[in-house]
């Protein structure tokens, strides 16, 4: 059995693991452009902040490790062409441009997405770096010791993170966001605006609904940015950009959705049975909407690659599917979310309803507490719960990833309002912060119910 994977990305790793565990006498060989691994960009902003000091430890494998376990690991070679029928492959050794000819019976595609680049006039600049791999983040750590002023584009959870990384290494930040809010793709309205009100107390300069138009380097080496609110000098401009499934490789071949991604079933398996994707080049299945979505998360990387390289030759573990459950620590505050938020689950057409809880998490008489703010989202018709979101000082991811568990298992506000959670008041109220946010939902309905009548 001859498995071959293409793109040792978190996702190829992943599935280079199960293959070595599951399939232990294949031949399992791995073709990857770059002669690096496993960099995980979160470190990006935790490096230029200071907390992380080396980039080399944010990555958690290399290529040696592989080899020792018999893989053969095609670094630095380019996949030019897959031929699904002929089951052969085509790539460049990028050192010696020497072209390679291969075969495999099974094929794990874990190629990853490819920079979405704004048109933006100007964006040429050397002084307008984008933010995505380890060489890049190197980079940008390097031009920043020579910058008073940084623009940041794009208020997702990486540019509000490089936001706070630039501040702490003494940078003058100022953070364009074409939307209305910041993570939009996460956050209602409430707590966006909780998360903008945050940086600007420690004084990023927050551009919402603002449209960059123009980068032009001045003579003294600065940047003009041309914006629909005004002008702005800066040293340089960081781009957090978006991304998009890089499977061109297998078009025509294999099904893929509107955007390009390759579409699996819940064994990771694409149309051809002998071809299995993963990661950023995959969909996953969104369990609040049932239904497939294109959502680029290192944690459905690595869960997505572990199950293919397990099912690979033998169906073994079903996909449970996601509530793209995600968070962030900014200046302090733990900032998490899962399922939909309000606005999503109404364009969603649910019959969508919210209700927003904030409160200490634990006993006043304690000698020292904090607020948590929590919005949770249900279908009034179902009273199923479609999704939440969480802000405090107080360490709350975990009780995103508990919601999201609520989601999975198609759990009501009225099981979330009494579920069984442990009480001491270390931790919280008698009724703990989940329990007090759904019995307030479960009031509301009650209330609603009883105005129609």
């Amino acid at each position: 059995m001859k498995i071959v994977i293409i793109g040792c990305t978190h996702a190829g790793i992943a599935a280079m693991n199960q293959c070595l565990k599951y399939y232990p006498d294949a031949t399992i060989t791995v073709y990857e452009r770059n002669q690096s691994i496993s960099y995980l960009s979160c470190a990006t902003y935790l490096h230029i902040a200071g907390s992380v000091k080396n980039l080399d430890e944010a990555m958690y494998a290399n290529p040696e490790q592989f080899i020792k376990k018999g893989v053969q690991m095609r670094m630095q070679h380019d996949v030019i062409e897959i031929d699904s029928t002929a089951h052969t492959i085509l790539a460049q050794d990028l050192q010696t441009k020497e072209f390679v000819h291969d075969t495999y019976d099974k094929l794990i595609m874990t190629t990853g997405s490819k920079t979405t680049i704004p048109v933006i006039p100007g964006i040429e600049s050397t002084k307008v770096m984008l933010c995505k791999t380890c060489d890049q983040a190197q980079k940008l750590a390097k031009a920043s010791k020579n910058a008073k002023k940084i623009a940041i584009l794009g208020g997702g959870y990486s540019g509000v993170e490089l936001a706070e990384g630039y501040l702490k290494s003494g940078h003058q930040v100022i953070l364009f966001q074409r939307r209305d809010q910041l993570l939009n793709q996460y956050l209602d309205t409430e707590l966006a605006q909780k998360v903008k009100q945050l940086l600007l107390d420690n004084n990023v300069k927050v551009m919402t609904k603002t449209v960059v138009t123009r980068f032009t380097e001045t003579e003294d080496g600065k940047v003009l940015i041309k914006t629909s609110a005004g002008d702005y000098l800066v040293d340089m401009v960081t781009i957090t950009p978006g991304v998009l499934p890089q499977a061109d490789l297998l078009k025509g071949q294999v099904k893929l959705a509107k955007n390009g991604a390759i579409i699996t079933n819940e064994y990771m398996q694409s149309s051809d049975p002998d071809i299995f994707a993963a990661g950023d080049v995959t969909e996953v299945h969104f369990n609040p909407t049932l239904d497939s979505k294109y959502i680029p998360l290192a944690s459905h990387a690595i869960r997505q690659g572990a199950l293919a390289g397990a099912n690979v030759v033998t169906p073994r573990i079903k996909s449970m599917g996601t509530q793209a459950t995600s968070g962030m620590l900014v200046f302090g505050h733990t900032v998490a979310s899962t399922g939909l938020t309000l606005h999503d689950a109404l364009q969603e057409n649910f019959d969508a309803q919210a209700v927003f809880f904030e409160g200490n998490y634990r006993p006043d008489f304690m000698p020292t507490n904090t607020k948590i703010s929590i919005e949770l989202i249900y279908d009034r018709k179902t009273r199923q719960v479609l999704g939440a979101q969480l802000m405090s000082k107080h360490e709350v991811s975990q009780s995103a990833n508990t919601i999201s568990v609520i989601i999975q298992n198609k759990n009501t506000i009225d099981d979330l309002a009494y579920l069984d959670m442990l009480f001491s008041p270390n931790f919280d109220e008698p009724f703990n912060y989940l329990n007090l946010v759904a019995q307030k939902a479960v009031d509301q309905e009650y209330q609603y119910s009883q105005s129609q009548k």
